[in-house]
C-alpha cells in the first residue's frame, strides 16, 4: 500500500513540475509566426496596436538609448521610415528604457521621424521573446511575421530595401 502512495505521489509531483514548467516557458516569435498583439502610447500621444497597421508594412524595432548597436542603427531606421513611408512602411520604435529623463534626453539629441513610444517594463518586446537587442521584426498586413532581425543593421542598404520592397 505505501509503495502504491508513493507512486501516485510522486506520480503527481511529475505532473506539477510537466504543467508549471509549461507556464513559464517563454515563447519566442520567428519568421512566419503570428505577431503578438500589443498596445502603447506612443510619445506623440497615440495609442498604437498591431492591429493598426491594416494593409501597411510594420517595421516594429526594440531599442534602448544605453545600447550602442541601437543608438548606431538609429539614422539608417530613420531614414528607411522617410524613404518607404510613402510605400506604405510604417516604423515604429519601441524602447525599453527604464529611465524616461535618459530616454527623452537621447530623442532630443537625436530626432527622428517615426513613432517612438517607452516600454520600461519590456512587456512587448517580452511577449515576442526579444531579450536582446536591437531586435526589429518585419509584419505584414495580415499579422504574420515576414523577417526578424537581431542586432543592428543599415537599413539604407540596396539590398535591404530591395528585400523589404518584396515584401509589400
Amino acid at each position: 500500500m505505501d509503495r502504491v502512495l508513493f507512486a501516485a505521489i510522486a506520480l503527481l509531483a511529475g505532473g506539477l513540475v510537466w504543467v508549471v514548467s509549461g507556464t513559464l516557458e517563454q515563447r519566442i516569435i520567428n519568421v512566419d509566426d503570428k505577431a503578438p498583439n500589443f498596445s502603447i502610447t506612443t510619445d506623440s500621444g497615440k495609442t498604437i496596436s498591431l492591429s493598426n497597421f491594416g494593409g501597411k508594412l510594420l517595421v516594429l524595432n526594440f531599442w534602448a538609448s544605453w545600447c550602442e548597436p541601437c543608438v548606431t542603427e538609429v539614422p539608417s531606421l530613420d531614414a528607411f521610415q522617410r524613404e518607404l513611408a510613402p510605400q506604405g512602411v510604417v516604423v515604429v520604435g519601441v524602447s525599453i528604457d527604464r529611465n524616461l529623463k535618459l530616454y527623452q534626453q537621447f530623442l532630443e539629441k537625436l530626432p527622428v521621424s517615426f513613432e517612438t513610444a517607452r516600454d520600461p517594463d519590456a512587456n512587448i518586446s517580452s511577449s515576442y521573446g526579444t531579450f536582446q537587442i536591437p531586435e526589429t521584426y518585419i509584419i505584414d498586413r495580415t499579422g504574420k511575421v515576414r523577417e526578424k532581425v537581431i542586432s543592428n543593421q543599415n537599413w539604407m542598404d540596396p539590398e535591404v530595401l530591395a528585400h523589404v520592397r518584396s515584401l509589400l
